[in-house]
């Protein structure tokens, strides 16, 4: 049984910085693909930024140059790192993992944390 957890997020003013983690825990052999998505209030959930492994990195544009994402391969963690947070991204972020290889054999898709509130205030 694979399960993503999340912590950090919070509330912080604009222009501040937070830090979100997701440690993937189970008996896990390896993954593919970490990332994290956010989800604001009426609108649907959106990528934020993924690491896939042997390809590289993607992030959303209106992220760029502001959201640092990274991961642990030996902890299974992934991490992102926030600055210059904006009222426009506060949301629920979500932890997602995706090719991952466990010891009951086979590879899955699409296992995702709670999710954890990020609110930036103005």
């Amino acid at each position: 049984q694979v399960q993503l957890v999340e912590s950090g997020g919070g509330l912080v003013q604009a222009g501040g910085s937070l830090g979100l983690s997701c440690a993937a825990s189970g008996t896990i052999y390896s993954i593919i693909a970490m990332g994290w998505y956010r989800q604001a209030p009426g609108k649907q959930r959106e990528l934020v930024a993924t690491q896939t492994s042997g390809i590289g990195t993607t992030y959303a544009d209106s992220v760029k140059g502001r959201f640092t994402i990274s991961r642990d391969n030996a902890k299974n963690t992934v991490y992102l790192q926030m600055n210059s947070l904006k009222p426009e991204d506060t949301a629920v972020y979500y932890c997602n993992a995706d090719g991952v290889k466990t010891a009951g054999g086979g590879v899955r898709n699409n296992y995702w944390g709670q999710g954890t509130q990020v609110t930036v205030s103005s």
